[in-house]
């Protein structure tokens, strides 16, 4: 394994392809190459109902040509809920200034996007999850969703998983940090941003995004996420009332 790193403490748990939750979705872009679709977020509740939570390395270099957009619960090319398009980004700014390794525990993001063609947000539309800072790392069941690969052709829906996280404290000083670890089977590149979630009486809550040590992990059955702390408050803060993100400096 890479850096020595023995297999996680669990069997990995099994994962199955579903038709998805209404309030975790995937980006899709356009440029003057086509269109395509990379990595999952999930809305969580926010005054202006306007509010992702997805990774920070998806969206660390946009390129100015791509046209992002957030469409909840997409599956089998279908977008139930419509398109949201994508308006501001917040990264902290030290995952600009580190990078992806020695920046890994911000490796998460909060993204406003604008009101779909008829003018409902986001929330409005397909219902927000609460936002869990300083969630602890021990869970015994935590619903993992992701959207693997690309391609409609190979992938057209969503995984879904359930499982147990634990605390990993990474092993690569070049990656250094404590992270949300899970194990689940076949969570191939694309899953990235997608949600940690867990259960309360008010419903769904989100500690964790697929991300962090090694932008998620070197293995398809292991995956991690930053630890949500004041940092990710900060920027959802940030995002509430309007603020100019940060920016690669």
């Amino acid at each position: 394994a890479a850096h020595g790193r023995a297999p996680a403490a669990d069997p990995p748990a099994p994962s199955r392809p579903f038709d998805g939750l209404p309030q975790v979705g995937t980006f899709f872009w356009a440029d003057d190459t086509g269109t395509g679709r990379s990595c999952g977020g999930t809305i969580v509740r926010s005054p202006h109902r306007d509010l992702v939570v997805g990774a920070g390395h998806c969206l660390r270099s946009p390129k100015p040509k791509r046209h992002f957009a957030f469409v909840p619960q997409y599956h089998d090319g279908r977008k139930p809920f419509g398109l949201f398009p994508v308006e501001r980004v917040y990264l902290d700014q030290r995952y600009y200034d580190l990078g992806t390794d020695a920046g890994a525990r911000w490796d998460y993001s909060v993204v406003r996007v604008g009101p779909r063609a008829d003018g409902t947000e986001a929330e409005d539309a397909a219902g927000g999850v609460a936002l869990g800072v300083y969630p602890g790392y021990e869970h015994r069941r935590v619903r993992l969703i992701g959207y693997p690969g690309t391609d409609d052709a190979t992938h057209p829906k969503p995984l879904d998983c359930r499982a147990a996280t634990h605390r990993y404290t990474s092993t690569d000083p070049a990656a250094p940090g404590d992270f949300l670890e899970i194990a689940c089977a076949g969570y191939i590149g694309g899953t990235s941003g997608g949600p940690f979630l867990t259960r309360s009486p008010a419903g769904y809550r989100l500690i964790g995004v697929i991300g962090g040590y090694h932008t998620g992990g070197d293995f398809p059955d292991i995956s991690y996420s930053s630890y949500f702390t004041a940092d990710l408050l900060a920027l959802y803060v940030h995002a509430v009332r309007g603020d100019a993100p940060a920016q690669p400096r």
